[in-house]
């Protein structure tokens, strides 16, 4: 009987450090998730794709990669929306994608998100998720500016 072959390593790739920015506990659930800031300022986030991550048959879940490209798409623009004006957040509104290829667990997944524009109402990107040199999910995003929430306890800040 064979061992089964062990994950690589769950540290990051060099030049990739801990992200402990707010993006909120569900997207801690994934983590932990690291970034770099590219030249143009936007941050690459990646992460080991583990067990944790794996459907039924031991793959990735789409929902999961899903949710790992809206959220590198949702930091970016927030990040965007926070030098234009601190007083808004933005929400999800519409997100596509396309599934470019399957991902396995061991994968270094990283998320390199384009922003495409950010307004008063609404802000636009692009994420594309790579494991190595292989394409693993293509998503377009739109989000709406909105009026920060109040703080769920009821205090006004």
């Amino acid at each position: 009987m064979t061992a089964p072959a062990a994950l690589p390593s769950c540290q990051p790739p060099a030049g990739f450090t801990l992200f402990t920015g707010h993006a909120g506990p569900y997207f801690g659930a994934l983590g932990p998730v690291y970034w770099q800031e590219v030249g143009d300022g936007t941050l690459t986030l990646g992460l080991r794709l583990k067990e944790q991550h794996a459907n039924i048959l031991g793959i990735p879940h789409g929902g999961m990669l899903l949710t790992f490209a809206d959220s590198a798409i949702g930091v970016n623009l927030g990040r965007a929306q926070q030098r234009r004006d601190p007083s808004r957040a933005i929400v999800t509104t519409s997100l596509s994608s396309d599934f470019l290829g399957a991902a396995r667990l061991g994968d270094w997944l990283q998320a390199q998100v384009t922003v495409r524009k950010t307004g008063r109402q609404l802000a636009f990107g692009e994420c594309l998720l790579v494991a190595g040199e292989r394409p693993i999910l293509r998503a377009s995003a739109v989000f709406s500016v909105i009026d920060r929430p109040l703080p769920s306890d009821g205090s006004d800040g």
